[in-house]
């Protein structure tokens, strides 16, 4: 079994955060609380507390484009990350980077997307092709 990641952050609305988190992402509600929510996200462990969200600014760098720091995401196969592209294109997501390839024909070639949960999340998914072009550079 692949080790797993666990993040923990806040959010300001339970029941909000279930229907984006489970309705519109697709993940599967675990333990809750009245104060927080598990989520599995790809195999992956989200929990989420309510309190003060991050507060994230544009300051990363990325192939030209500032992306909000700090942030989290997954890393997909290429099929996955289309699968989930066009969930989050038909739900009206506001994206701050749409669906795109970058570093096309260079290694580390991706497929990558941003969007902020409703509480001002950001959150990345990148998709790859060749999971062996991860580290690549």
């Amino acid at each position: 079994m692949p080790a797993l990641f666990h993040l923990a952050f806040n959010v300001t609305d339970l029941d909000e955060a279930r229907r984006f988190y489970g309705g519109v992402l697709g993940c599967v509600e675990g333990r809750s609380t009245d104060t927080w929510v598990d989520f599995e996200l790809y195999g992956h462990q989200l929990s989420l507390h309510l309190g003060e969200v991050w507060t994230t600014r544009n300051t990363g760098q990325v192939d030209g484009v500032a992306v909000p720091m700090p942030h989290f995401g997954v890393i997909l196969p290429l099929a996955d990350w289309q699968a989930l592209a066009d969930r989050l294109q038909q739900a009206g997501t506001d994206f701050v980077i749409p669906p795109t390839k970058r570093y096309a024909g260079q290694p580390g070639e991706q497929h990558t997307l941003f969007f902020y949960d409703p509480f001002g999340n950001p959150i990345e998914a990148k998709g790859f092709a060749d999971f062996a072009g991860l580290f690549e550079r």
